[in-house]
Order: structure tokens, then C-alpha cells, then sequence
């Protein structure tokens, strides 16, 4: 019953054609709770929109999984599969844990990225935790830019990122934090990635 949830989505570049070649290298997919630029080539998003409201948790993740979108083609379970990548989510299970659907939608490949166990179990993890503090008092407008330079793929057909920009904008103060880590181990905390000084619109 839970896949109807993806009738909702909305693909404004193009349509979905069934036995399509994958080789669409934006395409653009508005869910009920995230955007996202997709690309069929590196089978991994380029980048995912999300906002952060303070949303009270009402379900939990239990035993639930990753699963593909009909007519995309995504990465899947073997592109993780006895490596040292994790299926890092981009817009946040946690934050929208208040209800199974909103869950849902971030289990979907579309949101899926193949980021360093390390860094997703880490200082992304606790950057999500800090939003989810911030998200208290005002609403926070979230991007996640992956960025692939010079990209090498796993033999199961996934294109590993080089690095990530999370722009987050406070819409009460106005205001933008930017933070940059390279899909590695991090050697320091979260707060040591601000590149706010640096911050530009990549796209």
C-alpha cells in the first residue's frame, strides 16, 4: 500500500517512460517533503531540498529499508553491500518521523547516498541532531549539494561522491550556515566543517 505514496511525487523535467535508457542526468522529483535532482548516470542525487520544523515523532523506523521508485533508475542494496559505504540518508529519517508516510519517503533510493560509514554514523549524524535543536525556534530551509569530482564508480554501478555542501538557511534570522565534508572519515567535529564564509549557491 505504501509505494501509492509515490503517486504524490511529481516529475516536472520529464516524464517517467517505462524502459527508458538511464540516462537522464537531472531529473527533478518534488516529493510531499523533499526535492530532489537526480542523476540516472552516477545513480545518486546531485542534490535534495528539504525544511526542518520541529515535527513531533510519531513512528519509528523499525526494520524498514531502502526501496527503488518505478521508472527511475537508482542505486539499490548491492551498491552497499560488504563495503565501507552506508545508505546515507540526505534529507533525515529523523526529522520527519512524525508519520509513517513522511518516513517512508525518506527510505526511498531517490534520497539515498553512498557516504563513508564513518561520516554518516558521525559528524553528519550529529549535525542532523543540531538542526533538529535549531528547528526549536525557527523553521530551517536545508540543502545538501553532492558534489562529484573526477567521479569513480563501485563495480555494481554507483558513483561515489567526493564531498557534500549543506546549506542551511534560519528563516527567522535570516541568516545561512554552510558546511563542507569530504565523503571520508572526519578527523574533526562537525563545527570545524563551517565553510559559511565560503558559502555560495553551487547550482
Amino acid at each position: 500500500m505504501m509505494r501509492h505514496i509515490l503517486l504524490l511525487i511529481t516529475i516536472t523535467l520529464s516524464a517517467v517512460v517505462y524502459g527508458q535508457k538511464c540516462d537522464r542526468d537531472s531529473l527533478y522529483i518534488k516529493t510531499p517533503i523533499y526535492e530532489v535532482v537526480y542523476s540516472e548516470i552516477l545513480e545518486q542525487p546531485l542534490w535534495v531540498k528539504y525544511s526542518s520544523t520541529n515535527r513531533p515523532k510519531g513512528v519509528d523506523r523499525g526494520s524498514m529499508n531502502f526501496h527503488p521508485v518505478d521508472g527511475v533508475c537508482t542505486s539499490d542494496n548491492d551498491d552497499y553491500y560488504q563495503n565501507i559505504y552506508d545508505k546515507g540518508h540526505l534529507a533525515p529519517a529523523a526529522t520527519f518521523s512524525d508519520t509513517y508516510e513522511n518516513l517512508y519517503l525518506t527510505f526511498s533510493y531517490l534520497n539515498c547516498s553512498v557516504q563513508n560509514q564513518y561520516l554518516n554514523r558521525g559528524e553528519w549524524r550529529l549535525l542532523e541532531s543540531q538542526e533538529r535543536v535549531w528547528d526549536d525556534n525557527e523553521r530551517l530551509d536545508i540543502e545538501v549539494i553532492v558534489v562529484f569530482d573526477d567521479p569513480t564508480f563501485l563495480p555494481t554501478g554507483s558513483a561515489i561522491p567526493t564531498a557534500y555542501h549543506k546549506h542551511i538557511y534560519f528563516t527567522k534570522q535570516k541568516k545561512r550556515k554552510c558546511y563542507y565534508f569530504l565523503n571520508e572519515k572526519p578527523t574533526t567535529g562537525w563545527e570545524n566543517h563551517d565553510n559559511t564564509l565560503k558559502c555560495k549557491i553551487l547550482h
